[in-house]
């Protein structure tokens, strides 16, 4: 079995798949999907002992791992857990020398995070058209990816829970409350009135966003918008699709289907020029 693992500011996201090696099912079932909160703080062994905890009775079967994380120091722990895995399982972390196949057409392609190329990898994979990604997280990544799988660049919005946090924190009579639909865009208490404007606010900025980007994406790059994939991912992203006027598709899991295919380019890579199939695949070169 191949274990995703997606580190991002705020959530661990783990899933498992079948063993495949054939990129030309893009979409396999994901068999098991866990979440945890991230701590940067935690260390390789930490890493370690929660995955472990997480995966339970499947630890045994994993055959390989793909993983990224957006957190800097645990990208260096992610390293070091891998490292120590190399003897019983394959593994890739999406980095500077991992092949994607993902052209990054901005100005500088090292600020893009990992988390962004694969989902970019996974919806051109999936779809087969333009595209923009709305992934709801920490923050609200909107990408736009080109009919050749290009990701041609981004908008990015404070994120959902965030903002809704900072404004319980700066409004002293104002809380945190749960992010549910209310019953009407006009709230008739305080919390009816805090969840309309967090649910319909969020889901009229990223609809006007996309908008935007749409009629760039036909003046710009002569890119038909009836053709434009929207496609909805990320932990927050089934609070908003329901009243979205223009995302088209909710797909859970984007960015560990993402990793699924870097793993799957960068071990064949490696086998067909080394003929080694257990061969570490970090020795690739950089792919744009």
């Amino acid at each position: 079995m191949l274990l995703c693992v997606d580190i991002g500011n705020t959530q661990v996201s783990l899933g498992l798949y079948e063993d495949s090696d054939s990129e030309e099912t893009p979409r396999p079932p994901l068999l098991r999907q866990w979440r945890m909160r991230t701590d940067p703080r935690m260390t390789a062994d930490e890493l370690q002992v929660a995955i472990t905890g997480m995966v339970g009775s499947h630890a045994d079967e994993i055959t390989g791992v793909a993983a990224l994380s957006t957190v800097p120091p645990l990208l260096r722990e992610l390293r070091q857990l891998a490292d120590g895995m190399r003897e019983r399982v394959h593994s890739v972390i999406v980095g500077p020398r991992v092949r994607t196949g993902v052209p990054i057409l901005v100005d500088n392609p090292k600020e893009v995070g990992a988390d962004r190329v694969v989902n970019t990898l996974a919806a051109h994979r999936l779809f087969g058209t333009p595209a923009i990604v709305v992934d709801f997280g920490t923050s609200t990544n909107i990408d736009v990816v080109s009919p050749k799988g290009e990701l041609l660049g981004a908008a990015i919005a404070p994120g959902i829970e965030i903002s809704a946090d900072a404004l319980a924190a700066r409004a002293a009579a104002l809380t945190n409350v749960e992010l549910v639909r209310p019953r009407a865009a006009i709230g008739k208490n305080t919390v009816e009135c805090l969840q309309a404007g967090i649910l319909f606010g969020f889901t009229g900025q990223v609809d006007g966003l996309v908008r935007r980007i749409k009629v760039e994406l036909e003046t710009e790059y002569k890119v038909d918008p009836a053709t434009v994939t929207v496609i909805a991912t990320g932990g927050l992203a089934s609070l908003v699709v329901a009243e979205s006027e223009t995302i088209t598709e909710h797909v859970d899991d984007l960015t560990l289907l993402g990793l699924r295919l870097v793993y799957l380019r960068n071990m064949r890579t490696v086998t067909v020029r080394s003929g080694m199939s257990n061969s570490s695949p970090s020795s690739g070169r950089p792919a744009r």
